[in-house]
């Protein structure tokens, strides 16, 4: 919503200030300039890509233009959820959520909260390291390593889409220019033609420049920010997890190792200790 809200208010100010100095807003439909700016960088961004790299830019796209899941509501759910499988084990042994983890879908505790059982990155995260805790003799370090290398190959990952969007943004001005070029060629073989003839061939040249500068800096630019943005979010719920289940596997109790995670949040996504701890036992209860 703000990436809307954003280009409205941008072009509300450039185009608007542009007609209250009496320009014509018809001068920037240049169709062919706009297919040289856009085809040249999007031909250039895959030509230094791969496949994979596509197939993660064209699936991160969709994500640009929703909200975030990774609420304060989301990680109210994380937190009970973690609670209740560490309470489980806790009580009744690690052998007690042997059935929670190799299929969460059928489990009585996943099941209560449906907004971490739909994400299967998370439930598979979760899943994967409490079924070493149960079935491996990894330390607390060794599990730790793991998550570590895990989360940084899933940032690695993440950031393929930021990256190409980025790229992309990059090679816009540059584009501009050479549409601006190429109608400047234009003009030179247009010299026979009356001054105001002239004059609207240069003004639809130097539309090539204005739009890949503003094309790249005013769209482009920020929905790269916008991935980036939303990789971290996803970081900072895998990083959570881990501190949560690290400080369980050394022997923190549920109560202390769920406060260990809600310490990795920031403060806009963060609950109070009190409201965690009420949200905590309502949950537990149901």
């Amino acid at each position: 919503m703000f990436v809307i809200i954003g280009y409205i208010f941008m072009c509300v100010c450039i185009l608007g200030a542009y007609v209250w100095h009496g320009g014509h807003l018809a001068v920037f439909w240049q169709p062919s300039e706009i297919i040289i700016i856009f085809g040249g960088a999007i031909g250039g961004m895959i030509a230094g890509s791969s496949a994979k790299g596509l197939k993660l830019f064209t699936k991160a796209l969709p994500t640009i233009f929703k909200g975030t899941p990774f609420n304060k509501a989301f990680y109210m759910d994380l937190f009970a959820c973690l609670f209740e499988l560490l309470a489980k084990v806790r009580k009744e042994g690690l052998m007690s959520i042997e059935g929670d983890v190799e299929d969460p879908h059928a489990s009585p505790i996943f099941s209560k909260y449906p907004k971490i059982a739909h994400d299967h990155h998370v439930t598979d995260f979760i899943c994967d390291y409490l079924r070493l805790m149960v079935g491996g003799n990894l330390n607390a370090f060794e599990i730790e390593n793991l998550m570590d290398i895990e989360i940084e190959a899933h940032h690695n990952e993440a950031h393929v889409a930021a990256g190409m969007m980025a790229k992309l943004g990059d090679g816009l001005p540059a584009f501009g220019i050479v549409a601006a070029v190429m109608g400047v060629v234009h003009v030179m073989g247009s010299l026979h033609l009356p001054p105001s003839e002239l004059g609207k061939l240069i003004g639809a040249a130097l539309v090539g420049t204005f739009m890949g500068i503003w094309l790249a800096y005013g769209f482009v630019g920020p929905l790269a920010n916008v991935l980036e943005t939303k990789m971290a979010e996803g970081h900072q719920v895998f990083l959570t997890i881990k501190v949560t289940l690290i400080a369980s596997l050394n022997g923190y109790a549920p109560q202390v190792a769920v406060e260990f995670g809600r310490k990795a949040l920031d403060s806009t996504e963060r609950p109070s200790f009190k409201e965690l701890e009420e949200f905590v036992k309502n949950a537990k209860s149901k």
